[in-house]
């Protein structure tokens, strides 16, 4: 990508670099031009600034979702489990997402205790920045590999009758 100063990209792209979401708007084309040209086959979102995916890993696919909240200057990245937990495995996955948690250096996981969705989100605040592809780059790869890595645990905390830390005792060592 051509190094261009932030008012001469957004002209370039058809952005307006005085509009007062010029620099969200900017990040969000960059964003589908680094997820096309890194392979992904990005789906946008109709009426949002999000990119759907499905990413094939070791253990299982994947969907993601990037966006960009162009008010606020943030890219925000989230990889979805396959399955959401069922009620009876929810505490265990609670404790074992806690667990999972504590100690990450690049995102995190999350938990709907309420439907059992379970996910990972990576973000970072580009306010006033222009976003670049290896900033993208580094949030994504990490939230993929980390669910990839984790999610045959968690299934057997789901599925498996593992206890949470059974489980994470089990894929932390293998790290």
């Amino acid at each position: 990508m051509a190094n261009h100063s932030p008012n001469g990209f957004a002209h370039d792209m058809g952005i307006d670099p005085e509009s007062k979401n010029a620099n969200g708007l900017q990040a969000f084309a960059i964003l589908g031009q680094f997820l096309k040209e890194d392979g992904w086959n990005p789906q946008r979102i109709e009426g949002k600034y999000v990119y759907g995916m499905l990413f094939n890993g070791k253990n299982g696919t994947l969907r993601s979702y990037a966006q960009i909240r162009i008010d606020l200057e943030q890219f925000v990245f989230y990889v979805y489990t396959p399955v959401k937990a069922e009620t009876s495995a929810r505490l265990a996955v609670a404790e074992y997402i806690t667990r999972a948690n504590y100690g990450m250096r690049i995102g995190n996981f999350e938990f709907d205790f309420s439907d059992g969705e379970i996910r990972y989100k990576s973000s970072f605040d580009f306010e006033s920045e222009l976003i670049t592809f290896n900033f993208i780059k580094h949030a994504i790869y990490p939230a993929i590999q980390t669910m990839d890595h984790y999610l045959p645990s968690l299934l057997s905390v789901i599925y498996g009758g593992k206890t949470a830390l059974q489980a994470i005792e089990e894929v932390e060592q293998a790290e």
